[in-house]
């Protein structure tokens, strides 16, 4: 597509911010589990809202990760307590960015910038503050209409936020299920492959794909 971008819009969690910095934090407690821990963690995490919002029961993305991470320190066989858990989760809110976003973000300054995220306002929010990234992005939350990405009423939600029309959106996310929900809605799309190989074959493809998120300047 040629048409010109109005609005850029991110996912969060895996896109803009490293998911595995929580690895570190394990790692201290947790000597030699830390990156199974924190792998088995994020796929719990992505699998349960699945299911939550298959089952059209919400739970909040807060609870939701609580309750991957507690599941993911079972099975790796380690034992744990109620502020230990808080502690891990704790570290959400200070996920390291990755190494590109901070100046890519700098150079789109002069065009609608979102991030757009399955997270909840009072986990996001400290998060894009304690990365001094809150000046340079809107704020918008799935978890404020009750649903998860990659539900379209998700995606709905956000083109009304953001007042253009669906080809005018570039849409970046490094999950292909998040991909594959904003371009069956509508929406331009941008894998961020981050090293994952292939696109899986679920019956769409990105319009565009790229290593990092420097390639979306071509679009500035």
């Amino acid at each position: 597509m040629n048409m010109s971008i109005k609005a850029f819009v991110f996912d969060a969690y895996g896109t803009l911010f490293d998911v595995h910095s929580v690895k570190e934090k394990l790692e201290e407690q947790y000597p030699l589990k830390g990156e199974a821990i924190s792998e088995a963690w994020r796929s719990r995490q992505v699998h349960y809202f699945m299911v939550r919002q298959l089952i059209h029961n919400y739970a909040s993305f807060e609870e939701v990760t609580s309750w991957a991470l507690q599941d993911a320190l079972q099975v790796n066989g380690v034992t744990y307590n109620e502020e230990q858990v808080e502690q891990f989760m704790s570290v959400y809110e200070h996920l390291h960015p990755f190494e590109e976003v901070k100046d890519v973000l700098h150079q789109l300054q002069d065009h609608q910038l979102v991030v757009f995220t399955n997270g909840t306002q009072a986990l996001s929010r400290p998060l894009l503050k304690n990365n001094g990234l809150d000046d340079m992005l809107r704020l918008l939350t799935a978890d404020e209409q009750g649903i998860y990405k990659p539900d379209p009423m998700a995606y709905d939600y956000a083109l009304k936020e953001l007042g253009v029309e669906k080809e005018e959106v570039l849409f970046m996310s490094s999950n292909p299920w998040d991909i594959t929900g904003a371009k069956s809605f509508g929406f331009q799309t941008a894998w961020i492959r981050r090293g994952k190989g292939e696109f899986p074959k679920l019956g769409f493809v990105p319009d565009y794909i790229y290593e990092d998120l420097t390639g979306i300047l071509a679009f500035k």
